[in-house]
């Protein structure tokens, strides 16, 4: 029996990379997203044409009852949860210094990236521990928060603590679900090519060619996607609570 796998923000971008690789690996998977699929309509297309069985629904993680009705579809379509990655997210519509951000920017980006993966992992967790064990597991959680982790940006502020905040949450998480059959992952990616990265390609290309980056190169969708599919197989089958940085190197330390 084929498994499903959940993955949020899936229209485009490493999210889409890894609808895209989770589908290719045997799994139905199940999107949640705010953007329309006709605004994707090209990204879900080709998921047909590869043969991936897919939901799509049209909603928010910041939203509890959008977040209900969605797994209730997927359960009601796919029976058993297999997969969670927590994708979705969002950068400051704004930069701002720090001493300029404003709460509204603050509760926007935390409210996303932060309080969404905390309920959604909530919520499909409770789900995965009415599940048979399969394989040794439950149920395996990633999520996707970034290099902005550890390193300082002072002027998207809440996008670092936000992120910071997500890696908390797989350490309790991880914690909290060991006993049961589940583990928790995290994927920390670098400067990806992205649609969010746009804004700052010139910035990041000119730190590529300074060296800044061991891989001198920018990250890709499948670069995220491969990491993925490698913690929901079973070759971490004995580890739970771990990242993994998708970086070219950004974090070694150097002098």
């Amino acid at each position: 029996m084929k498994k499903t796998a959940i993955v949020t923000g899936g229209s485009r971008g490493i999210g889409f990379g890894i609808v895209r690789q989770l589908g290719l690996d045997g799994y139905n998977v199940a999107i949640l997203d705010v953007n329309s699929p006709e605004d994707y309509k090209e990204n879900l297309d080709e998921l047909g044409c590869l043969g991936i069985d897919y939901l799509y629904v049209q909603g928010s993680t910041t939203d509890r009852g959008d977040r209900e009705e969605f797994l209730r579809q997927a359960v009601e379509r796919y029976g058993d949860i297999d997969v969670l990655v927590n994708n979705a997210g969002v950068a400051p519509k704004v930069r701002q210094d720090l001493l300029e951000m404003t709460e509204e920017s603050f509760d926007y980006v935390v409210g996303t990236n932060t309080k969404g993966t905390m309920f959604m992992t909530q919520l499909v967790a409770k789900q995965m521990l009415k599940q048979e064990v399969k394989s040794r597991r439950r149920g395996v959680i990633v999520n996707i928060s970034s290099s902005s982790v550890t390193v300082s940006s002072i002027n998207r502020g809440e996008y670092c603590v936000s992120k910071a905040g997500v890696a908390m949450l797989t350490t309790l998480y991880a914690d909290r679900l060991a006993a049961n059959a589940i583990q928790v992952y995290e994927i920390r990616p670098g400067v990806i090519d992205t649609d969010m990265t746009k804004v700052v390609h010139k910035k990041y290309s000119d730190l590529i060619d300074q060296g800044v980056f061991p891989i001198a190169r920018w990250g890709t969708p499948q670069d995220i996607a491969d990491a993925v599919s490698a913690f929901c197989s079973e070759k971490f089958i004995y580890s739970t609570g771990n990242y993994i940085d998708i970086d070219g190197g950004f974090h070694i330390k150097k002098l």
